[in-house]
């Protein structure tokens, strides 16, 4: 058995256990995330608890404050300049989907490996756009929540961003790299599903993730589910595990041919959806 061969199953039955456990051991980039959502979840905690985790973490406190100001969530244009106020606009929701992209950010920033950072930089672009379409588009059909669907979209490959962060204690998984990927593949769906679980994702969201449930061709979309499946396939970001896998799906508009969508329709609720899915994509990223 060589060094991959060895690390992998390491890396594996530790996963397996884990799972086995219900006991997710979570990257320390998450932990604010998992701060916020416990607090969101206790009744016993305030909106003001919520904001001092929130100041006491710049980045995110920038980005919530930059994400209130959008026009999508401030249309009548009144400066928001404070924590506190950033956080009743956006409302708990938001926060939460702002928390985890902060969070892949930093991971994809953080990792020791080149190649391993360059995975969680590509996965972290991807679910922003992803996240972004969600909530344009389910701000313009009214087919989900736009809150709602921008958690969703944030959360679509979550199982992957928390397979890479957890590889970082095995080195052999960076330098076979393609061999890591075919991992992941068989791994992160159900270690996705687990850290659903752990952060009470509601079943509305599940269901809407559930990728195994292909577009129906209903139009216009009709639930969340069908915003994430639309937000995915016109996504201009690839998975990046995909080009390790030799999988080369095609993206943008052209990959819902087949899925009984006028393809005039959907240019043009792609175009009318352009203007808030920049504001969001930018008040998360920039």
């Amino acid at each position: 058995m060589n060094e991959f061969e060895q690390q992998a199953r390491a890396f594996t039955d530790t996963i397996n256990a884990e799972l086995n456990d219900g006991r997710l051991v979570f990257p320390v980039s998450m932990e604010v995330t998992l701060r916020i959502k416990r607090l969101a979840d206790d009744p016993d905690s305030s909106l003001d608890e919520i904001v001092a985790v929130v100041q006491a973490e710049p980045v995110l406190a920038a980005k919530t404050i930059r994400m209130a100001n959008t026009v999508a969530l401030n249309p009548y244009g009144a400066l928001v300049d404070s924590v506190g106020v950033a956080v009743r606009r956006i409302g708990l929701s938001s926060l939460r989907s702002l928390a985890f992209a902060v969070a892949s950010e930093q991971l994809a920033g953080d990792h020791r490996s080149p190649n391993m950072r360059t995975l969680a930089q590509g996965l972290w672009m991807r679910s922003l756009d992803v996240a972004s379409w969600c909530f344009a588009l389910a701000r313009r059909t009214q087919a989900s929540n736009p809150d709602t669907a921008l958690m969703a979209g944030m959360l679509t490959q979550i199982g992957q961003f928390f397979l890479i962060a957890r590889a970082s204690d095995y080195p052999a998984m960076e330098r076979n790299i393609d061999r890591f990927a075919e991992l992941v593949d068989r791994l992160h769906v159900e270690v996705g599903r687990a850290v659903l679980d752990v952060f009470d994702v509601p079943e509305s969201i599940l269901d809407g993730l559930d990728a195994e449930d292909g577009y129906t061709g209903a139009w216009p979309p009709a639930d969340l589910h069908h915003i994430v499946q639309i937000a995915s396939m016109v996504s201009e970001f690839p998975d990046p595990f995909d080009g390790l896998l030799g999988r080369h799906p095609q993206r943008g508009p052209a990959t819902t041919d087949g899925f009984g969508i006028d393809p005039a329709e959907l240019q043009s609720l792609l175009h009318d959806s352009q203007d808030e899915r920049r504001q969001i994509l930018d008040a998360v990223r920039a």
